[in-house]
């Protein structure tokens, strides 16, 4: 027969352990939450617009092409800079010289025959950044007659948006909180703190302009009409909400 104490000693030992293995079950389980989204969105008129030129010529060689090209390009930045565009505000966005080809039938044993130059064509990109908007529609005007003959796009945007955004992103919160009180209400019981928030902006998408089509109206008195509308700067954000007990 084992001491009294001893028995005692082990039960205590086997108790410990078994509320020891069964409390990290407990402290596992989730927490009950809500989880809510909430959307918000601000309007703001750009004070700026990115626009894209391209000059594109073509020629026998690539020397001359590219001798073409530089004369049109050398003239566009003039204009540009003329319109008070300054060097910061002007960047290369893209330059390339290809080979033009010919691809000559098959002969007439059917043997293919292989692809012949003809020619070069040199393209020179410009992104561009108008602080004016006023100006744009003489700006893309003056591009067009100097040469442009490829169209981008343009984008108009806000050269500081940050107090749209934090408008934007205060009525997305407190979207997401009406929408949480909500539910809260609905289910019957009480909406605790906020154990997470996250966000996604959205930002305005570049709007398309032809210049070929401003191409073949050159001889128009006026320049290029031009509506820059407003900016819309939307924001989501998650909000998860502890439920308390």
């Amino acid at each position: 027969m084992q001491p009294l104490g001893k028995t005692l000693a082990g039960a205590g030992l086997t108790l410990l352990l078994a509320v020891g293995a069964w409390a990290p079950a407990v402290a596992d389980e989730p927490l009950p939450r809500i989880v809510v989204s909430g959307q918000g969105s601000a309007q703001l008129a750009p004070d700026m617009a990115l626009l894209q030129l391209t000059v594109t010529r073509e020629a026998d060689t690539a020397g001359a092409a590219l001798d073409a090209n530089s004369a049109a390009m050398a003239e566009v930045l003039a204009a540009l800079h003329a319109q008070g565009i300054a060097e910061r505000d002007i960047q290369t966005s893209q330059f390339s010289i290809q080979p033009r080809y010919v691809y000559p039938k098959p002969k007439t044993s059917g043997e293919s025959q292989p692809p012949r130059i003809v020619g070069y064509t040199v393209r020179n990109g410009l992104a561009v950044r108008v602080r004016d908007l006023d100006k744009l529609g003489a700006i893309i005007d003056r591009s067009v007659s100097l040469g442009v003959n490829e169209g981008g796009s343009i984008s108009f945007t806000n050269d500081d948006p940050s107090a749209a955004l934090q408008q934007a992103r205060a009525a997305a919160v407190r979207d997401a909180a009406a929408r949480a009180r909500t539910l809260a209400d609905a289910a019957g019981v009480k909406l605790g703190k906020v154990l997470e928030i996250s966000e996604q902006s959205y930002n305005p998408a570049p709007v398309p302009v032809r210049y070929a089509q401003r191409a073949m109206l050159a001889d128009a008195a006026e320049s290029v009409p031009v509506a820059a509308g407003e900016n819309s700067y939307d924001i989501v954000v998650n909000l998860i909400y502890a439920v308390e007990q």
